[in-house]
């Protein structure tokens, strides 16, 4: 079933979005910042992504001073309206100092610009047009992303996807993650082996490590509730798999030290950090950490998600 001829405008957590659906899964997309913020499993009425533990608002109506609540910096009108799987282009992780004047928020405009009902968005700042497109099959969804770039000069940019599952899926002690990983390590603390691939059983922990993969895949599965979500993709569009963890540690708002999120970000670079770093870090462990975009040219990206039942 083409998930485009299907399209219905709905209100979700009071805010606009646009809705799909076949016999097994519903799919919402947030119209402001294009979160995909439900993947609904009919027969077991779960949705693993992440649903924020605040309320979520537009994010073209965040205002600093109006909005306390979403803290502080170049982070807060992103966090404004964050939901499920965030798409972050032109870079990964937070500006500068000069770029967050400028306007930019941490992982890039296409988190908080709006998406038309062909999910279709334009980044002023950063002089992009980006597309998502998803057909419904079944258990399985077929992404198609693209990035065109307007200007005339070649460049690189990060292109991550960050899946972000939550509560019920994600769960204390019972979440488990399976891929193909060559190597492991932290961001200025080295290399280092991931043994328990378990979401923690403690009740407060953070992480985030990076993994050169062998194949371009992720599974993570609850065996409690019996779901199972994976995603499969080329791996030489995205060799990086990132994995972040937010377990009610951070106390400072809006996560106020009640959130449990597991980030599943598979993409094109190791790390969220500066532009520049990333400009200069070049290849890692002989893999590119950006995506090269020519001058006035189209990249396009394919994956797939699968929800099994497991039990």
């Amino acid at each position: 079933m083409d998930m485009l001829s299907t399209m219905k405008p709905v209100d979700y957590l009071g805010r606009r979005a646009y809705q799909w659906e076949n016999e097994e899964l519903r799919v919402t997309v947030m119209a402001e910042g294009g979160h995909i913020a439900e993947i609904f499993h009919k027969r077991k009425g779960l949705n693993p992504l992440w649903t924020t533990p605040w309320k979520s608002i537009e994010p073209s109506t965040y205002s600093p001073a109006k909005h306390p609540e979403y803290g502080t910096g170049p982070e807060a009108k992103l966090l404004s309206g964050i939901q499920g799987h965030n798409w972050c282009v032109d870079f990964f992780g937070p500006p500068s100092e000069e770029e967050a004047r400028a306007g930019y928020t941490v992982h890039g405009e296409a988190s908080i610009v709006p998406y038309d009902a062909e999910l279709r968005a334009h980044l002023p700042l950063s002089q992009l047009r980006v597309k998502r497109e998803m057909r419904l099959d079944g258990n399985r969804i077929h992404f198609t992303e693209e990035v065109e770039n307007l200007l005339a000069f070649d460049r690189h940019i990060a292109w991550q996807e960050h899946v972000t599952l939550g509560p019920p899926f994600v769960e204390r002690g019972a979440t488990v993650l399976e891929a193909g990983i060559l190597r492991s390590a932290k961001l200025n603390e080295g290399e280092f082996e991931w043994k328990d691939r378990r979401y923690p059983s403690s009740l407060m922990s953070a992480d985030y490590h990076a993994h050169l993969l062998t194949v371009g895949a992720v599974k993570v599965t609850n065996p409690k509730l019996g779901l199972r979500i994976g995603y499969e993709w080329n791996l030489q569009d995205f060799p990086w798999l990132g994995i972040w963890e937010e377990n009610c540690e951070r106390t400072f708002p809006p996560w106020n030290g009640r959130t449990i999120t597991w980030g599943i970000e598979f993409g094109a670079s190791p790390y969220p950090e500066y532009r520049f770093r990333r400009a200069t870090r070049g290849l890692m462990w002989g893999a590119p950490t950006a995506v090269w975009l020519p001058a006035k040219s189209t990249r396009k990206i394919a994956y797939t998600m699968t929800m099994d039942v497991t039990a």
